[in-house]
């Protein structure tokens, strides 16, 4: 009796200091002044309550003050405001810095990983990092080798850190954290390098394992239950990770978990996606490959998958399926639903319900997708909820070693990581996109750990019959599937974009443009050429009775790889560095952050 006594007492106490932990971050989350998680919130939406900056003044915006990071390579992310502390990050070698808001932006305090630069080689896409994020006083960063870090908000003292992968295998990082209850949510990089996709619950008080999914394998490995996990509404039957695979291929099967994670507190369901399976030659792993490209959503505090619904079974074009998930409650159909909407690689807008998985939307949010006819929406159909996939298309048509030419989406996708934003006041989604058509040559290729694993030679080019560009910004009505403007852009649009109450939604370009248009129009307001081209995020805070916009500025990431890493070979950069050659023209490396506000 003693020791159930004691075992309650150490559960309720638990319980207590993970609500508590939670609440304490919810509380700083609703506080529009701040900006504590690279999500702005567990919803994903990138949306602000501030509206000092509004689309009658937006016009007027000036340069504050900038900051140097001293790195060269690709900055994706954003930095955090907590307080009056400021934290920014930037790429390989993973810096981070406290700024001190109220002093000139004065550094409190610098930490500056030791990091194997052997790792640097085992990046696909550029040495980016999607940023560090608060939480229990703390913050988390995860480097480029894995290692998870716990810094002291206050000092950048290390209060501890572990291992997540192995470099040697090619597991990499690239992506943030989040960090949801007494728990740290963190993914895995490497699909180039066969690495096998999870997603890991570490404890945020000492680092400790609380659970780990993988994307696929057996039920004990995934953490599925073949009764109780569905797709589309159905069981997935015993051990569903190994069911479409050939043999040990799941092994080295893909699917990591470089995207971005969502957290619905009333469902206790976090959200994310999967990426390709590996290799890109799709015909060395016959079969759907569960759980790559696969929408997850589990409990946060098991790991335990409720439902899952795979977007591109069997994918033939590394649409990887790693894109944010934006949660909602809207009327749809003339009832309240709890939604999830998602626009994957693939090109096509997804709108689930997020309790059920229920599919309900599934739309081309680029004209150009012509690798699919479109998804099948019947639910009394054998291939309900499948993309129906146009032969000429298909990489795997005529066998190994041949070239399909013409394929829309890119293997970047109509959208890659760069997340979208949601309005509540429209109910609209603004996107970036990429508008990019590929040749997609497959071969056979063979593992060996360490080292790549793509089997697939590429090249990019702009969508032909269009614009002449390689990026839109565009709205969308994620309840109709449908564009309600698109603003063409001569390259892809690879910054995140921000949404406002003041009906101004901002983002970046690859020239280095910070653009503001209005909510409801396009039209655009502002705009202001940083020092090099915008892979990062835009953010938001207020300081002093003050708003501020801030973003980082760096080109780099997988459009901007012939810059970051100095290649010239049109078919490096896994093909992007012919399609964006151009860039050169424009902008140059260079690290800045650089935060606007109105005159005084």
């Amino acid at each position: 009796m003693t020791r159930l006594l004691l075992l309650t007492t150490a559960f309720t106490l638990g319980g207590a200091m993970a609500a508590q932990a939670n609440a304490d971050l919810q509380t700083l989350m609703d506080d529009p002044n701040q900006w504590v998680i690279q999500t702005g919130d567990y919803a994903n939406q990138r949306y602000s309550d501030l509206e000092q900056i509004n689309k009658d003044n937006v016009g007027s915006l000036q340069v504050a003050w900038s900051f140097s990071t001293g790195v060269l390579r690709g900055h994706e992310g954003s930095p955090l405001v907590v307080g009056d502390v400021m934290y920014v990050h930037t790429p390989f070698p993973n810096i981070v810095y406290a700024l001190d808001l109220n002093n000139d932006g004065k550094v409190l305090w610098k930490y500056e990983p030791k990091q194997d630069p052997s790792v640097i080689p085992v990046m696909c896409c550029d040495t980016v990092n999607r940023g560090v994020a608060y939480a229990d006083g703390k913050i988390f960063l995860h480097q480029a080798d894995t290692t998870l870090v716990a810094l002291d908000a206050k000092t950048g003292a290390v209060v501890w850190s572990v291992k997540n992968g192995d470099p040697s295998k090619g597991e990499t990082n690239t992506a943030t954290v989040m960090p949801v209850k007494d728990k740290v949510i963190v993914g895995i990089s490497g699909g180039e390098f066969g690495v096998r996709g999870s997603v890991t619950a570490y404890n945020t008080a000492d680092g400790s394992v609380a659970w780990r999914a993988y994307s696929m394998g057996p039920d004990s490995d995934t953490l599925m239950d073949g009764e109780n996990t569905t797709h589309l509404g159905k069981p997935v039957g015993a051990d569903s990770g190994l069911a479409t695979w050939e043999g040990d291929q799941w092994q080295i099967g893909g699917g990591t978990t470089w995207g971005w994670y969502s957290y619905d507190p009333d469902l206790n369901l976090m959200y994310y996606g999967t990426g390709n399976p590996s290799t890109w030659n799709p015909s060395q792993r016959p079969g759907d490959n569960a759980w790559s490209m696969t929408i997850f959503a589990r409990d946060v505090d098991t790991g335990m998958a409720k439902w899952v619904y795979q977007m591109t079974p069997h994918d033939e074009w590394d649409f990887d399926g790693i894109n944010e998930m934006i949660l909602t409650d809207q009327n749809i159909g003339g009832a309240d639903r709890k939604l999830l909407t998602h626009f994957d690689r693939n090109g096509l807008g997804y709108t689930l319900d997020r309790e059920t998985g229920e599919l309900l939307v599934a739309e081309k949010f680029d004209p150009a997708v012509n690798w699919t006819t479109g998804v099948d929406m019947d639910p009394n159909s054998a291939t309900y909820g499948r993309p129906a996939v146009v032969a000429q298309y298909s990489t795997e048509q005529n066998g190994e070693d041949v070239n399909s030419t013409g394929i829309c989406p890119a293997a970047l996708g109509s959208k890659d990581q760069q997340p979208a934003a949601y309005s509540p006041k429209t109910e609209l989604f603004y996107v970036p996109t990429n508008h990019v058509c590929m040749d997609y040559e497959p071969f056979r290729v063979s593992y060996t750990a360490g080292q790549p694993y793509v089997g697939a030679t590429l090249s990019m080019y702009p969508a032909p019959d269009s614009h002449g560009g390689m990026g839109n910004f565009i709205a969308w009505d994620g309840k109709e599937g449908s564009i309600k403007w698109s603003l063409p852009e001569q390259f892809s649009v690879w910054s995140g974009a921000l949404a406002t109450a003041g009906d101004v939604v901002f983002y970046g370009t690859l020239e280095g443009y910070l653009k503001a248009v209005d909510a409801n129009t396009g039209e655009e307001l502002y705009k202001f050429k940083t020092p090099s081209g915008i892979i990062g995020n835009v953010m938001t805070y207020s300081n002093g009775g003050k708003q501020y916009v801030a973003v980082l500025s760096g080109v780099g990431g997988w459009a901007g790889i012939g810059l970051a890493a100095g290649l010239t070979n049109p078919t490096d950069g896994l093909g992007a560095v012919g399609g964006y050659a151009a860039l050169s023209d424009y902008t140059a490396l260079g690290g800045t952050l650089t935060v606007f506000t109105l005159p005084n």
